[in-house]
C-alpha cells in the first residue's frame, strides 16, 4: 500500500498529467473528482503524464462523498493555504490520503471544514497566491514517502 492522492474538480490537464506522473512513478493512487476541467482525452493531459499512463492507477467519482465512502478507515490530509499547519509537521504513514482542491480556488470550505485538524500546508512567501499543483503534490507526497523510508522504491 502506498499513499493517495485526490484531485477535487481539476482545471489543468498539464497539472493532473504531472501528477500522473508522480503517481506512476511513486505507486500512488490518483483519484479524480468530477467535473474536471478538461476531458481525459486531452493531448495536453496525455503529453504531460508521457507514456506513464498505464502504470497509474487512476480512480474517478461523481463526489467528494462518493470518493471518502471508498476509503473507509483512511486518514485524510487537505493541503491549503489557509492551514496553520506546515506538511512536515505531520507523522505520515502508508495508505494516508492528499486531498487537492482546484487550482483556481482551492478546496471547498465544507471539506476545510471537515477535516480542520488536518489541514496542512507548504510554505511560501505571503506575495503569491499558491504554489503550481503539481508541485504542492510532489513537495507533501515525497515528504510522506521519506517519513515511511520510501516504500518500494529505490
Amino acid at each position: 500500500m502506498s499513499f493517495h492522492i485526490c484531485l477535487v474538480e481539476p482545471e489543468i490537464p498539464n497539472n493532473t498529467g504531472n501528477i500522473a506522473r508522480t503517481c506512476a512513478v511513486t505507486g500512488s493512487v490518483l483519484h479524480l473528482i468530477r467535473p474536471l476541467g478538461f476531458s481525459v482525452e486531452d493531448k495536453y493531459l496525455k503529453r504531460a503524464g508521457m507514456d506513464y499512463w498505464n502504470q497509474v492507477d487512476v480512480r474517478y467519482y461523481d463526489s467528494f462523498d462518493e470518493f471518502v465512502q471508498s476509503l473507509p478507515g483512511n486518514r485524510f490530509f487537505c493541503a491549503t493555504t489557509k492551514a496553520k499547519t506546515c506538511y512536515s509537521h505531520m507523522n505520515y504513514r502508508e495508505g494516508d490520503v492528499f486531498v487537492f482542491g482546484k487550482e483556481s480556488k482551492g478546496l471547498p470550505d465544507e471539506i476545510l471544514e471537515a477535516y480542520q485538524d488536518t489541514c496542512i500546508r507548504v510554505p511560501m512567501r505571503p506575495v503569491v497566491r499558491s504554489h503550481n499543483l503539481g508541485n504542492s503534490v510532489a513537495i507533501i507526497l515525497y515528504e510522506a514517502l521519506r517519513q515511511t523510508h520510501f516504500p518500494g522504491l529505490n
